[in-house]
């Protein structure tokens, strides 16, 4: 079931307490807006090969950064794109992956 994106609430990494993953997880958090980016044109230019190797990408950063809900979702849009799913068809799984890079955080849990 996708996440509703108006919760806002900032997705924090298994990591973000350990000192010595911070500044790793706050670069992976900061390549994500590109990320992000890359993913939407793919989206919008129908380019489903790119789509499948950029989730491909992420599905295997994401968890060694401690997102595993990215890693989730990232999975889920691989396998429906290479399963050779309309994008039309896998709109709210493509959504959902943008909505949880968009909510990463690299700050610490409060």
């Amino acid at each position: 079931m996708p996440t509703d994106p108006s919760t806002g609430a900032p997705l924090i990494s298994e990591f973000a307490d350990d000192p010595d993953m911070l500044e790793l997880v706050e670069m992976f958090v900061g390549e994500l807006p590109q990320r992000v980016a890359d993913i939407q044109q793919a989206v919008d230019t129908s380019d489903k090969a790119t789509l499948a190797r950029l989730s491909h990408q992420l599905k295997g950063s994401a968890g060694g950064y401690g997102f595993t809900p990215i890693t989730n979702a990232a999975a889920d849009v691989e396998k429906l794109v290479k399963a050779d799913k309309q994008l039309q068809d896998i709109e709210a799984e493509i959504a959902e992956l943008l909505t949880l890079c968009r909510r990463a955080s690299s700050q610490p849990k409060a």
